[in-house]
C-alpha cells in the first residue's frame, strides 16, 4: 500500500507539499497540486482520514441518531440532512437507534469515539444527562433537552390547532384522536394539545387514544387503535392522527370495515410524507417543512464549530395540504 513519502518521491516534491495539498494549507501552486493528485491516482494512495482528523482536530463528520431510517419520515429528514451536509463539507454516520435506549447509549459513545463534529439527535430514549456530558455541538429534533442544546421542530401546537379547525370548519362533531405516548417528553405533543385546546374552544370534546409503548414508530400498535375506535365508537366521524403513516393505516381499517373517507370519516394526518400523496384516497395533513428541518440542523451544527451566535430554539410553520380525506 502506498504512502504518503512514495507520493513525495515520485511527484519530486517533499512529504510537506504533499501534506498541504491534502490539507489545503499554505500556497500550493496549481501545476504542483495537480502533479500531487495525478501521482495519488496513479499509486492509488489513500490518506489516513483518522490520523488527518486527529491533526487537524476536526473530523467533518456529524452523526444522525434516529429512531428508524425506513420511517418515511425520518428517511426523507436524513436524505436532506445528509445532502445539505455534504454541502457543506460534511460527511455523515447514520444510526438507527430503533427507540431502544441501549442501542442509542453505544451509538453515542461510537460517535464520540470516533470524533465526530456534532450530532443531530432524532431519537430521544436516553435521560438528559447523558445528553449533556457530551462535550461536542449537538442538535435536537422534537426535543427540548436544554438551555444550552439548540432544538428544532414544527410548529406543531399550531399543527393541531389547523388540523381541529379544518374538521370542524367540515361539520364534524364526533372527533376522535390518536397519537403517541403521551409520557414522552417530545415536543410532538404539542400537536395533541394544540387539536384539544382548539376543540375545547368550541365545546367539542374528541375521544383520545394514545400509545403507551415506547416505540411510538410501531404500526401494528396503531393498528390495533383504530380497530379499537371503530369497534368502541361507531360514531366518528373525523379523526386526526399524528403521523401521516398512521392515518394511512386509519384509512386501510376504515374502509375494510365497511365506513368510507371522507363521507363517513374524514382523516387528517401529520407530516405530509410523499406516501400521503400516493395513496387513494390522497391523505390530508399538517405538512412539517422537513427539507427546511433538515438544512437548519446541519447549519446550526457548522455555526457551532465556529463559535457563531445561534437561536436555543427553532420552530418552523406549518401548512394545511388538503386532499382527497377531508
Amino acid at each position: 500500500m502506498a504512502t504518503i513519502h512514495d507520493v513525495a518521491l515520485k511527484a519530486g516534491v517533499s512529504v510537506t507539499t504533499v501534506s498541504r495539498v491534502l490539507n489545503n494549507r499554505g500556497y500550493i501552486s496549481q501545476k504542483t497540486r495537480d502533479k500531487v493528485y495525478q501521482t495519488m491516482n496513479e499509486l492509488n494512495y489513500r490518506p489516513n482520514e483518522i490520523a488527518r482528523s486527529l491533526l487537524r482536530k476536526q473530523s467533518n463528520v456529524i452523526g444522525l441518531i434516529i429512531p428508524d431510517v425506513s420511517h418515511p419520515f425520518f428517511g426523507e429528514l436524513a436524505n436532506y440532512i445528509e445532502y445539505y451536509a455534504y454541502q457543506n463539507g460534511f460527511k455523515i454516520m447514520l444510526c438507527n437507534s430503533h427507540m431502544e435506549p441501549s442501542k442509542e447509549r453505544e451509538y453515542v459513545e461510537m460517535l464520540k469515539g470516533n470524533r465526530v463534529d456534532g450530532i443531530i439527535m432524532g431519537s430521544h430514549t436516553l435521560e438528559v444527562d447523558e445528553y449533556m456530558n457530551l462535550n461536542s455541538p449537538i442538535v435536537t429534533i422534537d426535543r427540548q433537552i436544554g438551555a444550552d442544546i439548540p432544538y428544532i421542530s414544527s410548529d406543531n401546537y399550531q399543527g393541531g390547532v389547523m388540523a381541529a379547525e379544518l374538521l370542524l370548519a367540515k361539520g364534524r362533531r364526533k372527533l376522535a384522536h390518536i397519537c403517541g405516548n403521551l409520557e414522552l417528553q417530545m415536543l410532538s405533543n404539542r400537536r395533541t394539545t394544540g387539536f384539544m385546546d382548539r376543540l375545547e374552544a368550541h365545546g367539542v370534546k374528541p375521544v383520545t387514544m394514545h400509545e403507551t409503548d415506547l416505540n411510538v414508530f410501531s404500526q401494528q400498535q396503531y393498528t390495533k387503535l383504530v380497530e379499537r375506535l371503530l369497534a368502541e365508537h361507531p360514531d366518528v366521524d373525523g379523526l386526526f392522527v399524528t403521523s401521516d403513516l398512521i392515518a394511512i393505516h386509519a384509512l386501510k381499517q376504515i374502509v375494510a370495515h365497511g365506513r368510507k373517507v371522507p363521507e363517513d370519516i374524514a382523516i387528517v394526518g401529520y407530516d405530509d410524507i410523499r406516501a400521503a400523496g400516493y395513496v387513494l384516497p390522497g391523505i390530508t395533513t399538517i405538512r412539517q417543512p422537513v427539507q427546511e428541518l433538515a438544512e437548519l440542523a446541519v447549519d446550526l451544527i457548522r455555526r457551532q464549530i465556529v463559535e457563531e451566535k445561534i437561536d436555543m430554539e427553532n420552530i418552523l410553520p406549518v401548512t394545511l395540504v388538503e386532499r382527497e380525506t377531508t
